[in-house]
């Protein structure tokens, strides 16, 4: 493995922003300062980043490559989707395992996946639990999993696994118990079936009918319930995953305001800086902004935008990720043409996260450091991968972007590496782009071509966070 030298970039390390040198060496950052020596070998390779933004490798806690719906599957695998995420500037992800079959063990679909991952990966990886249901096996062997690295679960309070009240409250003890992390996705399932049950009664079918069949108070209602039973479980960790609404970001603050600990929430690109007016595009165009939870008003992507900033100690959004789950466009999109709710859920994203939100940066609407917090540390530390991931610091892995302050680029599907044959934020201009990734002292993108190798991305066994 070649020694690195990346010279003279503005970086975000710990706790500085400050033109210095990275020495990396066997994978790990070695030395950071100013003026660090050439040493006179074949073996080291010097990166000039002069006038360059230097980052830490972004981490997406939020993706699904693999998903195999029953009726759909996604495009991406570990291969294309981490070739398209390291293009992106994103060097680890930590993956949402679709569904297994009714009533698997818990570890069933952590065993699969550990299987699509294994020389596949172009970057380091770790898995999320699913909660399909709840049993003493099931709580058990939550311990069982904790000390193999799966330190967080998600559970669904909508879909066909969606778990009861009270199952969903003897997870929280028992996470609270292991010091363990529960993700939700949080909408009220009852009323989104009723409504859409109704809709395609009345014929309102069209795309523009799918967010109105999943309101806001229905993703508001869904987080205030889940807040009230991490609070009666001890304050158990609790992560409220894509947040969408200007109602659910009220309640979130509020609870924090009030002292409830352990409470985390994440947002994505599209709900940041796209509107529910893309379900009236001509055509059906609009069937490829069908996720869950939909697009929304321009109200709530003006609160979530407005929240990426600290107020005081507070963070109201802790972290953006993607939810990334493509599907084709002109095949299995074109599924709900007559239906909408015979659509797949999901859009790509893994590779448009970075330059998205340094655009952000680019405008003067996001400072440097909070961008960095909300992409590459704030997830890290979350979810337990902190300081090996996250950070430029000496010991840390050398897991490191460079970004071209300057380049400015129009979003188009040429562009993008993953499989999916459309990108959301097609024809979008971003100032600012990733123009080198490193994954552990490798160069693996360079100039929007992937350099890297598959199945050189390595399984990160995340640690257990302590929680108060």
């Amino acid at each position: 493995m070649k020694t690195l030298l990346i010279k003279n970039g503005l970086a975000v390390t710990e706790n500085a922003e400050t033109v210095c040198d990275i020495l990396c060496k066997n994978g790990k950052i070695a030395q950071i300062g100013n003026n660090l020596p050439i040493e006179d070998s074949p073996d080291i390779e010097v990166i000039d980043a002069t006038g360059k933004i230097v980052i830490p490798g972004g981490v997406d806690a939020h993706t699904h490559l693999n998903l195999d719906t029953g009726r759909f599957s996604a495009v991406d695998d570990f291969y294309s989707g981490t070739i398209a995420a390291a293009c992106g500037g994103t060097t680890s992800i930590i993956d949402h395992p679709g569904f297994g079959p009714a009533g698997c063990d818990l570890d069933h679909q952590i065993k699969k996946y550990h299987g699509l991952a294994e020389g596949r990966a172009v970057i380091d990886y770790g898995f999320h639990g699913v909660l399909q249901h709840v049993d003493d096996k099931v709580l058990s062997m939550m311990g069982k999993l904790a000390g193999e690295g799966i330190t967080s679960y998600k559970l669904y309070l909508t879909y066909a696994y969606k778990l009861s009240d009270g199952d969903v409250f003897k997870v929280l003890r028992r996470a609270k118990e292991l010091g363990l992390l529960v993700a939700v996705h949080a909408e009220n399932d009852g009323v989104i079936n009723l409504l859409r049950s109704e809709f395609r009664l009345e014929g309102k079918t069209a795309p523009v009918f799918h967010p109105k069949s999943r309101p806001a108070e229905c993703e508001a209602e869904a987080i205030s319930r889940m807040i009230f039973f991490a609070r009666m479980a001890d304050n158990a960790p609790l992560y409220i995953v894509h947040l969408s609404t200007r109602l659910g970001l009220e309640l979130t603050n509020a609870a924090k305001k009030h002292g409830q600990k352990n409470l985390y929430v994440e947002t994505c690109p599209q709900y940041l800086l796209l509107d529910e007016s893309r379900y009236s595009l001509p055509g059906n165009e609009g069937l490829k902004y069908i996720m869950c939870p939909p697009l929304r008003a321009m109200a709530d992507r003006e609160a979530l935008m407005d929240a990426l900033q600290v107020r005081g100690l507070t963070m109201e959004i802790d972290t953006v990720v993607t939810d990334h789950c493509p599907f084709l466009f002109e095949s299995q999109k074109m599924a709900g043409k007559d239906d909408f709710t015979k659509c797949p859920s999901g859009a790509p994203g893994i590779e448009e996260r970075i330059p998205l939100m340094y655009g952000e940066v680019a405008k003067g609407r996001l400072g440097l450091r909070r961008f960095t917090d909300l992409c590459c540390a704030n997830p890290a530390k979350i979810f337990g991968i902190y300081p090996r991931k996250g950070v430029i610091a000496p010991g840390s892995d050398a897991d490191i972007v460079v970004i071209d302050p300057e380049k400015r680029i129009t979003l188009t599907r040429e562009l993008m590496h993953g499989n999916a044959d459309y990108t959301a934020y097609e024809g979008l201009e971003v100032q600012g782009w990733p123009v080198l990734t490193i994954s552990r002292g490798e160069v693996i993108a360079r100039e929007g071509k992937f350099t890297g190798a598959a199945g050189r991305g390595q399984f990160l066994k995340r640690e257990r966070v302590n929680k108060t």
